[in-house]
C-alpha cells in the first residue's frame, strides 16, 4: 500500500484548519492509501540560518507575529478570560492527541533529517489545504514540498495562497516551488490565476477538503449533540472589526435571540469583553460544527465558519474580515460564494437580510459536482 506524506498545519489553534485537516486525513484513508503527518522540528542550522532571514524582511510576516503577541500581551492583564483561553487551549491540544497523534510521524530534526527521512519513508506527498501558500509563509520552505525528492509525486490539495497576487519580490521563489509539483490544485479562483500567471499550468479548482463530506458524513465523523439549549445565534468572529459585532447586537435587539460568542480566537478585541450573552472558551471543534448546526443563525467572518453554515443548510451571512484589494485574504471567501452561487448571503448593509431563504437544492447541485470533481483530482493525482 502506498503511503502518503501530509504536510498539514494539524497544530494551530483554529476550529477550521483542525477540521480540515481532519477531513484530509479521512478522504486520503477512504480512498485507500496509508498516510502519516510529517513532524517537523527546526533546529538551529547554518541552512535554517539561511532559509530564515528573509522572513526577517517579510513584512506581512513579522505582522503576524505582533498580532499573537498583542493578544498574549493584553490577556495578561485580564486573568480571568487568560486562564479561559488556557482552557480552550488544552481542549485544542486534546483534539489533536485524539485525531492526529495516531498519524504522527517520528519527530525529523532539522532540515537534513527531514530530507533525508522524508526521501525513504514516503512514495508519494501530499499539501494539504488552508493557507498554506501565504506570501508569509514562504520562508518555511515545508508546505511548499521543497523538502520532498524531485523523483516522487508532490501533490497540492486545495492549498490556498490567501490572496489574490503574489509580492513581485517573491514571484520567481513561488514559481520554483510550484514548478515541482506533479499535480496543482487549489480552493480559489485567485489561486488558479497566480498559477497560471506563474507557471504556465491550469491548476484545478476544487473544493476544501471540509466540503468533501457532505453533513451525514460529518456526523459520523462528529457527534451530534447540542451544546447550548436555548435558540441563538452563532456569532463567529475572528476578525477585529467591531462594527460587525454592532450589527449582530442590532439583529438581536430586534429578534430577541441570544448571542454566542467564542472570543479571542484570533485577536484580542476589547469590545469582545461584553459581547455575547454566553461567551464560550470550554470548546473544541466537535462543539463548534455542533453550534453551527443547531444556531437559527450564523453571522461569521470566517471561511469555515461559511463552509459548515452551508454543509448544515443554514441561514447565514459572512463579512469582510480584511479590507479588499490585492493583498486581501477574502479570496476564499469570494470564490466559495461565487462557486456555490451564495454571494448574497456577503453581507452589504443589512444584517437582516440573514433572515432570507436560501435555495439549497440549487447549492446542493453545484456543491455535488464540486465535490465529485475534487475526488476525482485526488484518486488520480494519488495513483
Amino acid at each position: 500500500m502506498k503511503k502518503i506524506g501530509l504536510a498539514v498545519c494539524y497544530d494551530t489553534k483554529n476550529f477550521g484548519s483542525q477540521l480540515q485537516v481532519l477531513a484530509t486525513v479521512k478522504k486520503v484513508e477512504e480512498l485507500g492509501y496509508k498516510s502519516e503527518i510529517i513532524r517537523y522540528k527546526k533546529k538551529i542550522t547554518p541552512t535554517f540560518i539561511v532559509q530564515t532571514i528573509p522572513r526577517l524582511f517579510n513584512i506581512s510576516f513579522l505582522k503576524s507575529k505582533l498580532s499573537g503577541n498583542q493578544k498574549d500581551n493584553a490577556l495578561k492583564s485580564k486573568p480571568f478570560y487568560q486562564a479561559q483561553v488556557q482552557q480552550r487551549n488544552q481542549r485544542f491540544d486534546a483534539f489533536v492527541d485524539k485525531y492526529f497523534a495516531p498519524l504522527f510521524s517520528e519527530s525529523y530534526g532539522g532540515w537534513e533529517t527531514l530530507v533525508a527521512k522524508c526521501k525513504k519513508n514516503y512514495d508519494a506527498f501530499l499539501c494539504g489545504s488552508d493557507q498554506l501558500w501565504l506570501p508569509n509563509n514562504l520562508g518555511s520552505h515545508f508546505y511548499t514540498l521543497e523538502f520532498a525528492p524531485d523523483n516522487k509525486p508532490k501533490i497540492a490539495y486545495a492549498t490556498s495562497f490567501g490572496v489574490s497576487q503574489i509580492p513581485n519580490s517573491q514571484k520567481k521563489a513561488t514559481a520554483k516551488y510550484l514548478n515541482r509539483f506533479q499535480h496543482l490544485s487549489t480552493r480559489e479562483l485567485a489561486g488558479q490565476k497566480i498559477i497560471k500567471e506563474l507557471t504556465g499550468k491550469t491548476a484545478q479548482v476544487v473544493c476544501d477538503p471540509t466540503l468533501l463530506f457532505d453533513a451525514e458524513g460529518w456526523k459520523q465523523m462528529l457527534p451530534e449533540k447540542e451544546v447550548v439549549e436555548e435558540p441563538y445565534v452563532f456569532c463567529y468572529f475572528l476578525g477585529t472589526n467591531e462594527e460587525h459585532r454592532k450589527f449582530a447586537n442590532e439583529f438581536k435587539n430586534k429578534t430577541g435571540l441570544k448571542l454566542i460568542t467564542c472570543p479571542f480566537l484570533d485577536n484580542y478585541v476589547e469590545c469582545d469583553l461584553s459581547f455575547g450573552d454566553i461567551q464560550l472558551f470550554d470548546m473544541d471543534a466537535v462543539d463548534f460544527v455542533n453550534l453551527i448546526r443547531h444556531a437559527e443563525y450564523i453571522l461569521t467572518d470566517s471561511f469555515h465558519g461559511s463552509v459548515f453554515s452551508i454543509l448544515n443548510h443554514k441561514k447565514f451571512m459572512t463579512f469582510n474580515r480584511f479590507n479588499a484589494g490585492a493583498n486581501s485574504r477574502n479570496s476564499r471567501i469570494d470564490s466559495l460564494c461565487t462557486l456555490l452561487g451564495l454571494s448574497e448571503r456577503r453581507y452589504s448593509g443589512d444584517v437582516m437580510n440573514v433572515e432570507k431563504d436560501i435555495n439549497y437544492n440549487a447549492v446542493e447541485e453545484k456543491l455535488e459536482k464540486l465535490r465529485a470533481d475534487s475526488i476525482k483530482y485526488l484518486e488520480t493525482a494519488l495513483k
